[in-house]
């Protein structure tokens, strides 16, 4: 059940199609690639079967389709490859910077991003998007964790960190197997849905609340009982 009306001890957030618009790149990547390898797909069929998931996690269907091993030097490549590009022409999502802050203002800082991908990649990206000062050093990437989503320990280790109960936190995501993640934390998760045709997904996935637009997020957040008025340019 959604809890429009109650304060939040701390917000989660993934990054990936939540603070930066890095998918469309991540995936162009990753379709060029895997064509190079003998798996040939439209740019949105890669959207649409790797959106959300670790490469390596893919493995077995990436083998049958290519015919050839998934090497840690392919992932390296397609690594470089990736960050290369994100480092080009990386933007952050409208309005996700006006959302974290009403977030920090909201949870007194108690903040994360709790991301499916490796640090690295996090790290820059949120650097690049002019977050960092509104998490420092609270960022968690599934790399690291037992398990990575659609599993909870990624958001789980973030609220352990920020010594809030999970289901005590809100979880901003925007896929299904984010939002799968969120809820068997025990968490409220809302979702930015930009595109109608992905709503159904995210509330069977257990979103409760969509949201088209992240300034609409921070909007809500605002509204909630025991909001601050956001900080911006944090030092």
């Amino acid at each position: 059940m959604s809890q429009q009306n109650v304060k939040f001890d701390a917000v989660l957030f993934d990054c990936d199609g939540v603070l930066v618009d890095s998918e469309p790149i991540t995936q162009g990547v990753l379709r060029d690639m895997l064509e190079e390898a003998g798996w040939a797909m439209t740019h949105e069929e890669c959207m649409r079967r790797f959106v959300g998931k670790m490469v390596r996690q893919e493995r077995a269907l990436i083998e049958s389709r290519t015919g050839q091993p998934l090497t840690d030097d392919w992932m390296a490549a397609f690594y470089e490859r990736r960050n290369q590009r994100l480092r080009a022409e990386l933007q952050a999502i409208d309005g996700a910077l006006a959302a974290v802050q009403a977030a920090h203002a909201h949870a007194a800082g108690r903040i994360a991003c709790a991301s499916g991908a490796d640090r690295l990649k996090v790290e820059f990206q949120i650097d690049m998007a002019g977050m960092r000062p509104y998490f420092e050093t609270r960022i968690f990437s599934g790399h690291e964790m037992p398990r990575s989503k659609p599993a909870p320990d990624v958001y789980l280790a973030a609220a352990a960190h920020l010594n809030a109960a999970p289901t005590r936190c809100l979880v901003v995501e925007d896929t299904p197997t984010g939002v799968t993640a969120g809820v068997a934390a025990g968490a409220e998760v809302w979702a930015y849905c930009p595109l109608p045709a992905a709503a159904n997904l995210l509330r069977e996935a257990g979103a409760a609340r969509l949201f088209r637009h992240m300034g609409e997020i921070a909007a809500a957040l605002g509204s909630l009982p025991g909001s601050q008025p956001a900080r911006t340019g944090l030092r």
